[in-house]
């Protein structure tokens, strides 16, 4: 099926939120292409780390240049280089706390910078911890939140608390 023009209205653009891990942005980035194959204006904001590994080791795949769909970026805390030359690191723990206080203000300058204002949100639904859905309250632009895990990682999230209260978690011997 072909993308059909939007003809008589503004053309959707939705900005895009993964969690910085490889197998969230990898989901995001695969519904970020269909719904830019349909038509619509994308906006994929990464960290500084992640934009650029991804860019070296090819996860972009064609995208970058092309009309309607480009990748902004967000500070994550890390230097942009270390002394001995490795790539800088930091644990999803010091990440997040870095995020949880320094993504709302960054974001919402990013959004306000955006040639085209976005229509939605779509937000990896690990993301809310840096207020995501408060951002788009203030921008006044419907959030979405995406569920990037497997069905697997689904079912052991919905079913922890029952096996909690069973006793068959945490595990014993």
């Amino acid at each position: 099926m072909d993308a059909k023009p939007i003809v008589g209205r503004k053309k959707p653009h939705v900005v895009f939120i993964p969690f910085p891990a490889q197998s969230h942005i990898k989901c995001m980035l695969k519904l970020a292409r269909l719904l830019h194959h349909k038509g619509i204006e994308i906006t994929f904001i990464n960290t500084e780390w992640n934009h650029k590994r991804l860019f070296k080791y090819g996860g972009s795949s064609g995208l970058d240049g092309i009309p309607g769909f480009r990748f902004n970026t967000v500070l994550d805390g890390l230097p942009s280089s270390t002394d001995d030359g490795t790539e800088p690191t930091q644990t999803v723990e010091e990440l997040g706390l870095y995020l949880l206080t320094n993504f709302l203000d960054p974001f919402l300058d990013l959004v306000a910078g955006l040639e085209t204002p976005p229509t939605y949100i779509i937000c990896d639904s690990t993301m809310t911890f840096t207020n995501t859905i408060d951002a788009a309250e203030k921008l006044k632009i419907p959030i979405f939140l995406y569920w990037t895990m497997a069905a697997t990682g689904f079912m052991a999230y919905y079913l922890a608390k029952v096996l909690l209260e069973k006793g068959i978690l945490p595990l014993k011997g």
